[in-house]
Parts: structure tokens; C-alpha cells; sequence
């Protein structure tokens, strides 16, 4: 057994405590801001004026879904509690990813951006960041898998944890961290090798969705929604069943550009 003993509040402001997992959260959205600004640098055919418009659009829009769909999947709390509805002490990954995605292609439409292009070019930022913000989640509790047995298993002892203490549960967290940097591997391999445009990103959330699906199973702390299965994994459902098609109808293997 593996035991996490660590504050999960990095320090306070007066009444105001700062948890590991917002600073790791920050982490994340700078991955993905220089991770892009990296890919301008070395050569990307977009300019740094359209990556910083697309952060002052996608962090907002990212958050704010990321916080309904948190909201949504602990209403039987929130409905009793209206005041702490707006707020960051809870966020969900999928929520952010897709919130930064819907609202950088509205954004899009009204630009001279190519959405596809871009979403290429940002997938492996997103997912590497996203094994970030899974570091914050272990740390904080959050996010904890069922009461398991196994020698990995993850105990938690500090009073400000949200994961029960003295019980050992699956490291859901770690699972997904090194799931999201295998991810990242693949996208890095297969980058400049899939057309048309988008289809890199198509992968990528493909492969967070397909493990989404399956790893929820061990998830622990979120209510079903529909057909037992979670919030996530409905949502994965959908998406799935939306790139699997379009990637196997539309997407090529093509000779990397040099």
C-alpha cells in the first residue's frame, strides 16, 4: 500500500486556502499555452496573435463548462447550496477540454483560424497538461478510485483530503496520469501523418474517451447518470461514437511534411 500523507493546502491567504490542486490546474493551462507557443516557434503556420486569442477565449470557456458539468454531476449537493454554484473548488477535465474546444471553434467561425489545423497542433499540449492537472487530483484526494486490495493501492491519511482516510483505494488518479503520457507519446509519433486537418485531435480525444469510459468503472465519489454509467462516461459514449466514424471514413496516413 502506498500512503499520501501530504496537506492537500499548500498554504493560505487569511481565510483563503490555496490547494495543490488549483496550483497544478494553473500548471495545466500554462502546458498548454507554451506547449502552442512552442509549436509557433518552431515553425507552426500560425501566428502568436491568434494562440493568445484562442487562450483569452478557450481558459474562460474551458472553465466555465468544466464547473457546470461538475456542478451538474453533484447536484444533490449544489441543489442545497446555490451560493457555492460559481466557484473553482471544483472542475472536471472533460468539462475543460471541451469547453476550450466549443468555444475556440465558435471563435473560429468568426476568424480566419483553421480550426482543424489548430486542434492538431494543441492535442498533444492538451493531454500533457492534463497529466499535470492529474498530479494536483492525487494530492488532493479528489477524483479516488473504489476500496481495493491491491499492492498499489493508495491510503490517505491527512484530515484536509477529500478521499476517506485509512482506506485504500484504486490510484485512479496515477492510472490516468500514465495513460494520458502514453497518449501523448502516440500523438507525438503520429503528428504530420494523419489528414485531413483535425485528425490528430480526433485521436487524441478518441483515446481519453475510450479510457474514460473504461476506467470510470473503478471511479469512486460520482453518481450514475444514465444506464449506470457516469457523467464522463456518457459523455465519452457520445464522443466516441462521433470520431470513430468520422476517423475511420475520413482519416488518411500520409508522408510527415519535412
Amino acid at each position: 500500500m502506498i500512503t499520501i500523507s501530504i496537506d492537500p493546502v499548500a498554504f493560505t491567504i487569511g481565510s483563503l486556502e490555496v490547494r495543490w490542486y488549483g496550483i497544478f490546474i494553473a500548471l495545466a493551462i500554462l502546458t498548454v499555452v507554451l506547449w502552442t507557443a512552442w509549436q509557433v516557434k518552431k515553425g507552426a503556420r500560425i501566428s502568436y496573435d491568434t494562440v493568445f486569442t484562442a487562450a483569452v477565449v478557450g481558459i474562460p470557456s474551458g472553465l466555465v463548462l468544466s464547473r457546470l458539468l461538475h456542478v451538474v454531476d453533484n447536484w444533490e449537493y449544489y441543489g442545497r447550496h446555490w451560493g457555492e454554484i460559481i466557484g473553482g473548488g471544483g472542475l472536471t477535465a472533460y468539462g475543460g477540454v471541451l469547453g476550450a474546444t466549443i468555444g475556440i471553434w465558435i471563435y473560429s467561425r468568426f476568424s480566419k483560424m483553421n480550426f482543424g489545423y489548430f486542434a492538431d497542433m494543441v492535442a498533444p499540449g492538451i493531454i500533457l497538461a492534463q497529466a499535470v492537472g492529474r498530479v494536483g487530483c492525487t494530492i488532493n484526494g479528489c477524483c479516488y478510485g473504489l476500496e481495493t486490495l491491491v499492492p498499489w493501492a493508495i491510503i490517505y491519511t491527512h484530515p484536509n483530503s477529500f478521499c476517506p482516510l485509512g482506506t485504500p483505494v484504486h490510484p485512479t488518479t496515477v492510472y490516468e496520469i500514465f495513460w494520458n503520457l502514453l497518449v501523448f507519446v502516440i500523438l507525438l509519433r503520429l503528428k504530420g501523418h494523419l489528414r485531413p486537418d483535425g485528425s490528430l485531435y480526433m485521436v487524441y480525444i478518441s483515446l481519453y474517451s475510450a479510457y474514460r469510459l473504461g476506467m470510470d468503472f473503478l471511479r469512486e465519489g460520482t453518481p450514475f447518470l444514465f444506464f449506470n454509467l457516469h457523467q464522463a462516461q456518457f459523455i465519452a459514449v457520445i464522443v466516441l461514437s462521433i470520431t470513430i466514424p468520422l476517423l475511420v471514413m475520413k482519416t488518411r496516413w500520409v508522408r510527415a511534411e519535412k
